[in-house]
């Protein structure tokens, strides 16, 4: 799979390439129809060529798809798929987010820059969805950007606390006026996310002349912006959703890709 190309002309390096994609446990499809994608997503993420990666649904291990897909002619990885997606170079980071009966599922984030210390924060609303933030510093170029990985709640009124609960975890982990972004799958089809986002301090990230929505669910006709960066102390240069079909087939959502600058 060849590289997404850059929505800037920017040389590596002058900003930062920031993607974000939900990955859907590395399978795809129900019943007989069901297939294992952890392959193909593995050349997928080496594609966006980005120097992080935020990806939400990541497996660390789970008992029956490993055994269902062990007679498949790739087969589930043996090491967990932050870790099997992860590019030659890059550090990674995860956590678990929620733990059901044959394994259990998180954030992971993938930085070609060195890291800091990983931090884990529970943001569940309720018994049924467990969410989380995996926050990470990541060192670059002499500065310190504060990486939050995020997957946000079914439900509306939920989504509302977990901006609050987001907005105090920053004030109490991120130090003021630290360039910071938050990258993830909001479920906010509605799009009623921005307004409190803003008020706590964080932008969305959106092409400086282009149209604010990036349509990345559902993959293979993308009408809802789920998949969405924000930040403070960094300004947008470029935005991209790579379309197609082989990124239509390997997950329900398609990867966003942002680049960005500090202010």
């Amino acid at each position: 799979m060849r590289s997404v190309a850059r929505p800037t002309p920017h040389p590596p390096g002058e900003v930062l390439r920031v993607a974000t994609y939900n990955i859907h446990k590395g399978v795809r499809g129900l019943g007989p129809a069901k297939r294992l994608e952890i392959h193909n997503l593995q050349m997928g993420v080496e594609a966006l060529d980005a120097d992080l990666v935020c990806l939400q649904e990541v497996r660390l291990f789970h008992h029956r798809e490993a055994a269902y897909f062990d007679r498949t002619w790739f087969g589930w990885p043996e090491k967990g798929q932050a870790e099997f997606l992860a590019p030659e170079g890059y550090e990674v980071a995860y956590r678990t987010n929620a733990i059901t009966k044959f394994g259990e599922h998180g954030n992971a984030l993938l930085s070609r820059w060195p890291m800091g210390d990983i931090g884990h924060h529970d943001v569940s609303d309720h018994s049924l969805e467990q969410r989380g933030l995996l926050h990470v510093p990541v060192h670059w170029h002499g500065t310190v950007v504060h990486v939050v990985v995020a997957h946000f709640g079914l439900i509306h009124s939920s989504r509302m606390r977990q901006v609050d609960r987001l907005a105090a975890f920053v004030r109490d982990n991120v130090p003021e006026g630290a360039p910071f972004l938050v990258a993830g799958d909001y479920n906010d089809w509605g799009e009623r996310l921005d307004t409190p986002m803003r008020a706590h301090g964080l932008r969305r990230a959106t092409a400086p002349h282009g149209r604010a929505r990036a349509p990345t669910f559902p993959s293979r006709l993308p009408v809802f912006a789920l998949d969405r960066v924000y930040m403070r102390g960094l300004r947008c240069t470029g935005v991209q959703v790579p379309r197609g079909p082989s990124w239509a087939r390997m997950s329900d959502h398609l990867p966003l890709v942002v680049e960005l600058a500090l202010e």
